[in-house]
């Protein structure tokens, strides 16, 4: 793989709930200057995004009931529409997962339809993002089935947010794995594509997943797995 092919799957993440205006400039001019795939960022930053975009082939990809997935299917539409209008070219909708925990598989299902109808109306991609940690397999195949038969355009991992509460108490996240997505790619024809993101640090986690089937990798370690990758062909 070339540079190029390396820096063609990423969406660079900007989706740190604190992260300031000046992080989210700093974001957009280094996905610019690596021509990554996409800028994945919240609504709010769009027009920043396209102003500083502009001219680049980086997409922008905007979240939609990020990270909980607990908005009414309406107000997801509404936001991933919002998006839309202001200057995304790809939305990253959450499912909601309380209701894929409780078996509430028609819900589901009428939810992603509906982003799935919004966005093939003006040409938009959906990705749609089963926040893996919290379910079993069986529950990720369930979604793999109901994503193939609404024909989205990819299924996503993790937010990056899914935190799991232990027994004792505290907070763990995994992100992506290489269980689930080879489960995954299992379960999705080779014309819905995989989207894998949450915790891929390192230009090697990039091409385990790519090998994997992953056509696309959220992650914010852009720069330092880049430089890596240029440093690594280039010897």
């Amino acid at each position: 793989m070339t540079l190029r092919d390396i820096a063609q799957l990423i969406d660079h993440s900007l989706l740190h709930p604190a992260m300031t205006d000046a992080e989210v400039r700093k974001g957009c001019e280094l996905a610019r200057k690596y021509e990554v795939k996409a800028v994945c960022v919240k609504p709010y930053s769009i027009p920043m995004a396209k102003e500083i975009l502009k001219g680049s082939p980086v997409a922008i990809c905007a979240v939609a009931g990020f990270p909980h997935g607990n908005s009414m299917a309406q107000v997801k539409l509404r936001e991933a529409q919002d998006a839309i209008f202001a200057g995304a070219h790809e939305i990253d909708m959450v499912v909601n997962v309380g209701k894929v925990l409780s078996g509430a598989y028609d819900y589901v299902k009428d939810e992603i339809r509906v982003m799935q109808r919004g966005c093939q109306r003006t040409g938009t991609s959906l990705k749609v993002i089963f926040e893996n940690d919290f379910l079993a397999d069986e529950q990720i195949i369930e979604l793999c089935k109901i994503c193939t038969e609404l024909n989205v355009a990819f299924v996503k991992t993790s937010t990056g947010y899914g935190f799991v509460k232990q027994a004792s108490g505290d907070y763990n996240y995994k992100g992506a794995t290489e269980h689930q997505v080879k489960l995954m790619r299992q379960h999705c024809p080779s014309y819905i594509r995989i989207k894998a993101a949450g915790g891929i640090r390192t230009l090697d986690d990039v091409l385990k997943f790519h090998a994997l089937g992953c056509s696309r990798i959220g992650l914010s370690a852009t720069e330092s797995i880049l430089e890596d990758a240029r440093k690594r062909f280039m010897a």
